[in-house]
């Protein structure tokens, strides 16, 4: 049996010729093709505006710019996290406050959420950031009600959730990033994601004034436009406004990006396709404590299960070539975030004891799965 991963990349002929084509074209960067990824990504989504950058760090960066996080700033977040969920609010010299999980969804627990909020005097926090854990869908609809309550904004991480969605309170589907209820969105465009462009991120946004500062923010600071600058010498005039970054997306990136998005839809129908086949083979198993199941919105970039020898069955996975991965070492436990504050949270470090997610990915035959889960039982029943 050859290698089986956690995550891979989904690479067609169509992908190939897409950026084959943007390569002998006559822009690498800065073109055309990048505004029109930009906008059918904000079409998919169902947001108003789009903005596209070079991975999901700088997209987290550039909206906790936006937002204004400073060294006055206090935001909250998961610990169940890819690091750079907390990271950009660091990067602008604010302070991160991590909130416990909730131990069905593992994502942020709202109703700790809150406690922590009202155990700190009034305007102490800037905002929020809840994270769409493994593509399952934070319902925002109740996030952005403590978040008015408290005049508190909202970044959505939602690189696990292209495609996810979760139903509010009307009975209305509610896409991840469609920007309902969050300022803004983020994603992300890594191997393993959902959509691959190699590296890049995007954010996505109902509110006008924030695009326009996250598109000055991504190169440099600098503007073109002769509406918005002071003097105008000339067609090669251009002025910088304010610090920014080079946090430029690529033509060829956003050439595979579109073509990949076309196959989107197909690709979350197989990702639950897989993800109900887990369910049932480990349903009612006793050495499988809680897995992802099967929800209804769910994305699913990653399938995780819990147990009680973790260690041993990602040990045992991988002499069969099958590649598990653990999602995540919760980022309150890293040296660096414990020399800044300490914080416990039982119910984030009981799930990173017994965590680990399967492989996950359209590309993942019945057949591989099929082993992965034989393997599963095989190392529990003998």
């Amino acid at each position: 049996m050859k290698s089986i991963p956690y995550g891979k990349q989904y690479i067609t002929d169509e992908d190939i010729t897409s950026v084959s084509k943007a390569l002998t074209g006559e822009f690498l960067t800065q073109g055309p093709t990048i505004k029109e990824f930009e906008d059918k990504f904000a079409e998919y989504i169902g947001a108003r505006y789009a903005v596209a950058v070079s991975n999901g760090t700088a997209a987290l960066h550039l909206c906790t710019l936006a937002l204004g996080v400073n060294e006055n700033s206090h935001v909250i977040t998961s610990p169940i996290t890819f690091a750079a969920s907390a990271n950009c609010v660091r990067y602008c010299g604010g302070h991160v406050h991590f909130v416990d999980i909730n131990p069905d969804t593992y994502t942020l627990d709202i109703a700790k959420t809150e406690a922590l909020i009202l155990s700190k005097p009034k305007g102490f926090f800037s905002g929020i950031i809840p994270v769409d854990f493994a593509g399952f869908a934070v319902n925002l609809e109740a996030f952005k009600a403590l978040a008015d309550k408290h005049g508190l904004w909202i970044i959505e991480d939602a690189c696990h959730a292209p495609g996810g969605s979760f139903t509010n309170s009307n009975g209305i589907e509610q896409n991840c990033g469609n920007g309902a209820y969050a300022d803004l969105a983020i994603f992300s465009f890594h191997p393993v994601k959902h959509i691959a462009c190699g590296e890049g991120g995007m954010i996505t946004t109902n509110d006008e004034n924030l695009y326009k500062k996250l598109l000055l923010l991504r190169t440099h600071g600098i503007t073109k436009d002769p509406e918005l600058m002071h003097q105008h010498d000339g067609g090669w005039y251009y002025e910088m406004q304010t610090l920014g970054f080079n946090y430029r997306f690529t033509d060829f990136q956003a050439a595979l990006g579109i073509s990949q998005l076309k196959r989107a839809h197909e690709g979350l129908v197989k990702r639950r396709t897989i993800a109900a086949k887990y369910e049932h083979a480990f349903k009612d198993k006793p050495y499988i404590i809680r897995q992802s199941g099967s929800i209804e919105g769910h994305a699913y970039h990653l399938y995780v299960i819990q147990t009680e020898n973790r260690k041993g069955l990602y040990d045992y996975l991988r002499t069969k070539n099958i590649f598990c991965q653990v999602h995540y070492i919760p980022v309150h436990t890293m040296p660096y975030y414990k020399e800044l504050g300490a914080f416990t949270l039982p119910i984030a470090e009981d799930y990173y004891s017994k965590c680990l997610s399967l492989p996950m990915y359209p590309t993942l035959t019945e057949g591989e799965q099929q082993f992965v889960i034989d393997s599963i039982h095989s190392f529990f029943t003998k």
